[in-house]
């Protein structure tokens, strides 16, 4: 009901707004644009900046942007990789930037946070179908430019949302193809009415079933914006809406799983009934619901000033329901009997809110241009956990012959549907102050200077959903941990001739442990990252070539790294590392010999240590074993993009390389399992290398005799050579050591230490847009 009020309100605003622009009104373009670009321009970075970045337009985010998920979008950028839980682009999907996760890079949306403060991920299923309402976006890879929010430690993704438009328009967006996966998505907007004032929005709905079985998603979102517009003053209230569920499918699988069941096997929900037959939980199920506030005030003092200032407000509540078989009921406070056994059904769920304010000052001269910028952000969440359901419990006995069954009892008096286990509480307070200075001292020679305060204070308090089964105790949090962090960043750039540019830079970064890095690390001494990013690059640009390459070596100290493993909930675990690095070339280079041709490619050859990993062995002693790769960092990535254009014909051939990944940190590639028999047999810890191609083709052509401004039908067709091919793991094996004393990967009479994530083989998805 919400969204359909939405949709007859835009569209009654589209009429007026028609009827009320003044034939021939002079609109200063120009300036409307320039007045909503203020807003990130004090954490983007310019051609004089001295690191490497990526700009996206919005004509390129809608090319591709037929319903996959954003990290989707940006996997052809240098030195990316992404993941995808259902194997087909559209549910929870990941990004990875030279190897780092997604807690480790920071994101924003006109400046503002988008990273989830407790964790530092962005969960883009929670922010589904943004990407339609952003006008452009920049990948700033390393540490970056000073920004808002969780500490950059592999990139910072700068998103803008769109600009308020100059002229009416409505416009649909249709997309359907495999998997039964589905796009809608209805622009409107009013332009400037008399003017001044505009409102702009969409919805969207966005559905699939997943490649893996059941892995479904049910995606609804809707973006709307008010904007004023003054001479020298933008005022913008920006409001975004997205509801998700989502089938599990976080477990990932085996390779004897997918032996025995098939590729697209998914064990979420998995669970036997009394009869042992193998049945499923309909309800095992992700949901989430995130409304978002923004208020926009951009302000032009004169040529050379500019200001903005912005205020924001997120409110999140969500749980995902899980069928838990054969469960110890004490654990969940559902008895004193440590010996009573049983399924149930359990929510976990949070609420939380998430609120501040960011500001910059930004002065743009002949040869110096500054900002002084900064935000105070909080985060307040709730999270607690209720047993929705309870089977019947049992012990479980043993016969003459020593064969274990069930023996059902009946339960405790006291079970009450939706009984709470536990909660607690987290509150986290981000500060932080920085300027930034870019002066072209001599001609052709520029100086960048950065100074970044950060101030991080942290809360947790109350019981936790795990147990210390040394003690036989629930787990309570009572942590308070306090950060002060200096961030310096310098660099140089030098501009010697038109179209040659190079540049050398040295940025320093911290970031506080996560949330999921206190429950992982239980008892632990967590300490803050600290990472020293070296960068140097040059570039050249042509009428027809252009091109660069940037080299880079971040060195960190106590950098927390994936550890291969996965907690409760299908999130990866990390671990402090101690000393590590990552060092690499990034290549870029594009063509355009004529008007109807454009090839694009760049590649990255990288190494990736962790110096001194230490595992536990079976015996609690432990093993160092050097000098060893890290988890998810494969040493080449190569991205190939050919686009033919011919009036309003577009052809697009995409093709990337993704050399193989470690699951582990050990450099293991594999464990031993010992069989009951005596046989072994060696389990793969790899993600294997692939290549994939993608094919686009869309025709645009005017029916304005239909009424219709314009029309753009188009097919992609994804994977085309159907490579089958994982794009996320686990692994948990055991070591001990061998007959020569080493460290060795095992598990006895396991085949399931390893888990993988499949992508969809060949896929399409045929696309229709209209705009009125």
């Amino acid at each position: 009901m919400k969204q359909n009020i939405l949709l007859l309100s835009a569209l009654a605003c589209a009429a007026a707004a028609s009827a009320a622009q003044p034939e021939g009104a002079d609109i200063d373009t120009l300036k409307a644009h320039a007045l909503q670009d203020v807003q990130v321009v004090a954490t983007r970075a310019s051609k004089n900046t001295p690191v490497a970045f990526k700009n996206i337009g919005k004509e390129e985010i809608r090319s591709v942007n037929f319903g996959h998920d954003i990290p989707y979008l940006m996997s052809l950028t240098p030195s990316v990789t992404i993941t995808s839980d259902a194997g087909n682009g559209i549910g929870y999907t990941t990004l990875r930037v030279r190897g780092t996760d997604p807690t480790r890079i920071n994101v924003t949306a006109n400046g503002i946070p988008l990273n989830d403060a407790e964790s530092s991920a962005t969960f883009w299923v929670n922010n589904n179908d943004l990407i339609s309402s952003v006008q452009s976006m920049q990948i700033q890879r390393g540490v970056g430019t000073s920004t808002n929010g969780a500490g950059a430690f592999g990139a910072t993704v700068n998103m803008q949302t769109e600009n308020i438009g100059m002229k009416p328009f409505i416009g649909l967006d249709l997309a359907g193809g495999s998997y039964y996966s589905h796009k809608e998505t209805l622009r409107f907007g009013t332009g400037l009415i008399n003017d001044r004032f505009g409102i702009q929005g969409r919805l969207s709905d966005i559905g699939s079933k997943g490649y893996l079985d059941r892995a479904s998603a049910k995606l609804n979102s809707y973006f709307l914006q008010a904007g004023y517009f003054g001479d020298n003053t933008m005022v913008k209230f920006i409001t975004w809406n997205s509801t998700e569920e989502t089938y599990h499918a976080w477990n990932y699988t085996s390779k004897e799983e997918q032996r025995r069941f098939g590729r697209r096997y998914n064990s979420c929900g998995v669970y036997y009934d009394k009869d042992g037959k193998m049945c499923y939980y309909d309800d095992q199920t992700d949901n989430y619901h995130l409304q978002n506030y923004q208020l926009l005030w951009n302000q032009m003092i004169n040529a050379d000033w500019n200001m903005n200032v912005a205020l924001h407000y997120s409110k999140g509540f969500g749980y995902y329901e899980e069928y838990k078989p054969g469960r110890t009921w004490a654990e969940y406070n559902l008895t004193g009997d440590w010996l009573m056994q049983g399924d149930l059904v359990r929510q976990k769920k949070m609420d939380n809110d998430f609120y501040g304010a960011i500001a910059s000052v930004n002065y743009t001269g002949k040869t110096l241009a500054a900002t002084l910028g900064g935000g105070w952000n909080k985060y307040d969440g709730d999270h607690y956990g209720n047993v929705k359901w309870t089977g019947s419990p049992y012990y479980i006995m043993k016969d003459a012959d020593g064969n274990e069954y069930n023996q059902y009892i009946q339960g405790p008096d006291n079970l009450v549907p939706g009984m709470e286990y536990y909660r607690n509480n987290g509150t986290k307070t981000d500060f932080n102050v920085y300027g930034k200075v870019n002066w072209t001292f001599v001609r052709g020679l520029n100086a960048f200077a950065d100074l970044q305060y950060r101030h991080v204070g942290y809360k947790m308090r109350g019981l936790d959903d795990s147990w210390d089964w040394d003690n036989m105790k629930q787990i309570v949090f009572n942590m308070k941990d306090n950060f002060n962090f200096f961030n310096p960043k310098f660099g140089l750039t030098w501009t010697p001739a038109k179209g040659h540019t190079a540049y050398v830079s040295v940025a320093m970064a911290h970031k506080e442990p996560t949330r999921n890095d206190y429950e992982d690390n239980i008892g632990k001494d967590l300490k803050a990252e600290r990472l020293t990013d070296w960068e140097a690059g040059y570039k050249f640009g042509g009428k027809t070539f252009t091109a660069g390459v940037n080299l880079y070596y971040m060195n960190y100290n106590d950098q927390f790294v994936l550890t291969g493993e996965l907690n409760s909930i299908g999130e990866m675990i990390a671990s402090n590392v101690g000393s590590s690095y990552r060092t690499g070339v990034e290549l870029e280079a594009a063509w355009k010999p004529t008007d109807w041709f454009r090839w694009d490619a760049n590649a990255t050859w990288s190494r990736n240590r962790a110096k001194d990993w230490t595992v536990t062995l079976d015996d609690g002693t432990a093993a160092t074993l050097g000098d060893t790769p890290l988890s998810f960092s494969p040493d080449f990535i190569f991205n190939n993009i050919f686009s033919f254009g011919y009036k309003g014909f577009r052809a697009n051939v995409q093709s990337q390389y993704i050399g193989e990944q470690y699951l582990t940190n050990t450099g293991m590639k594999a464990y031993t399992n010992y069989a009951d028999d005596g046989a072994t047999q060696q389990v793969g810890m790899m993600l294997e290398d692939y290549f994939v191609t993608n094919l686009h083709l869309a025709y645009n052509f005017n029916i304005k005799k239909a009424g219709i401004k314009d029309a753009t039908v188009g097919i992609t067709l994804y994977n085309l050579f159907s490579a089958k091919y994982d794009n996320n793991g686990w692994a948990a094996p055991g070591y001990k050591k061998d007959a020569s004393g080493r460290a060795m990967a095992y598990c006895n009479n396991d085949l399931y230490e390893a888990g993988f994530a499949p992508s969809a083989p060949f896929n399409f998805m045929v696309n229709l847009s209209l705009n009125f």
